[in-house]
Parts: structure tokens; sequence; C-alpha cells
């Protein structure tokens, strides 16, 4: 992981940015953000209806992310099996603009996601934008957590998924936190 650019970077107390450039065309990489199926060998499945207000339920199994299941480290052992929370789609304009809420109360003026796609040369940019995070540990939480999704969502769209999620995800907060309070 020495390339910088690969991190998510702290916007501001209260923003985290990740950008990745994905191989293409914008709605294949739109359909791994909105078809459940596909949505869930990379991040979460679950249903999602097409339209701002729509109700999205992400059903996570972090255990069975990638091609080799592993259980979580014990910190994290209430995440090991499947769990499901529930978002309301705040964006949605296919294929280019992808927003919902984040905060389990479903609230659109508490914690979001954005995703925005743009063409680049034979690449897709992808740029996700988490906002209104309450406090540092939730910008170090969610980076790490979108730190390892994003990479298993760039190896399933060149075809060669090698990661597991949990063994990615061990030790990333420490370098967010590293990152983003110099501790």
């Amino acid at each position: 992981m020495s390339d910088d650019k690969a991190w998510g970077e702290l916007i501001d107390s209260s923003t985290v940015r990740f950008e990745r450039l994905l191989p293409g065309p914008v709605e294949r990489v739109w359909s791994y953000l909105t078809d459940a199926d596909l949505r869930g060998t990379w991040f979460a499945a679950g249903p999602m209806e097409p339209r701002v207000g729509g109700a999205m339920t992400i059903v996570f199994h972090n255990n069975n992310l990638g091609p080799n299941p592993a259980p979580p480290p014990e910190r994290f052992k209430q995440y090991g099996g499947p769990f499901d929370s529930k978002h309301v789609v705040t964006i949605w304009e296919p294929p280019h603009r992808l927003g919902f809420t984040w905060d389990d109360d479903m609230n659109p003026a508490g914690c979001v996601v954005e995703i925005e796609l743009a063409m680049q040369g034979d690449k897709v940019r992808l740029t996700l934008t988490h906002r209104r995070l309450a406090r540092i540990e939730d910008a170090i939480d969610v980076s790490g957590g979108w730190h390892t999704h994003l990479l298993m969502l760039a190896e399933q769209l060149e075809g060669n998924p090698r990661t597991s999620f949990w063994a990615a995800f061990d030790g990333i907060e420490d370098e967010y936190r590293r990152r983003y309070t110099g501790g």
C-alpha cells in the first residue's frame, strides 16, 4: 500500500473522500454499485429502490467477501455473520451519481455517502465522499471499511478477486488513525 493515491483523505473534520481509477465502462461500474448481487461481491448485497427517497437495505457478510472466507479479528467479532442496515437513496442519477444515508435512523440530514463516476480515458474515476461524520473516530472507522471495500471492487472489475475482506482490513484503521491524527 505504498501508493498514497490509494488512501482516502480527510477533507475536513467530518468528511472523507476516496478516488479510484477503475476499468470501465461507466455503466458496468454503475451496475456494481446498484445491482444487489454484484454489490454483494465487494461490499454488501441487499435491495435498493432505484429512485431518490427509495429504500435501501445493505446486507453485510464480510466473512464471505473474497475468495477465502475468514472470520473477523476478535474486536470485530460482532460483525462476523450477516447483518443488515436500512438506508435511503438520496441521489439517483444513473450512471453517474448515487447517494444514500449512512446513519441507522435513515435521516438524510445525518451522515451520507455520495459516489460519482466519470469517464477518464478508458477508465472510470470513482469518487466516494462520506460526509457529516460526527467524530474523528467515525472518520477512521468508515475509512478503513471503504478502503478495503474499494480494493475489492477494483479486483472484481479487473476480473481478479484475490483479497479476503478481513485479511485486507486488518491494520487499515491503524494507518488511518496515524494519517488523520498523527497518532
